[in-house]
């Protein structure tokens, strides 16, 4: 799990979140306010905010980019617990084809996330020496 995340608010334009997704190869950022986790924005999300059809006007460009990220985060957050099994949060990324979730405390404060990579180190770890065979005397 990695402690330092970087966050968004939900204030921040989508230029500013476009700026962060290229500086960070990241695919969402936890929107946090007051200590809170208040939502996710991912980039699904962003790229959504340009997706229109024929009932739908799109705004120019430089005004799409000027909306705040609340326009367009998810509020209703999947998450895991620092306490969730590690075999649980596997089955949930396969199951949600999820790439990484917060981790939060039982106040909604961010503690962290986790990722697959995450994951896949700490499968790695725990079967490292299963492979290894014993000596016997």
């Amino acid at each position: 799990m990695t402690r330092a995340v970087t966050t968004v608010t939900r204030q921040l334009s989508l230029r500013d979140l476009e700026a962060l997704f290229e500086k960070h190869d990241f695919n969402s950022f936890p929107v946090v306010e007051e200590g809170k986790m208040v939502g996710i924005v991912t980039k699904f999300d962003f790229l959504k905010a340009f997706a229109f059809t024929t009932g739908q006007i799109v705004p120019h460009y430089d005004d799409l980019m000027k909306r705040p990220v609340a326009e367009i985060m998810t509020e209703a957050v999947v998450h895991v617990e620092p306490t969730t099994p590690l075999t649980r949060v596997l089955e949930m990324m396969v199951n949600l084809k999820t790439r990484s979730f917060p981790v939060s405390g039982p106040g909604r404060e961010l503690v962290g996330m986790i990722s697959r990579e995450d994951v896949m180190r700490a499968l790695r770890e725990a079967t490292s020496g299963a492979d290894k065979p014993t000596s016997s005397r």
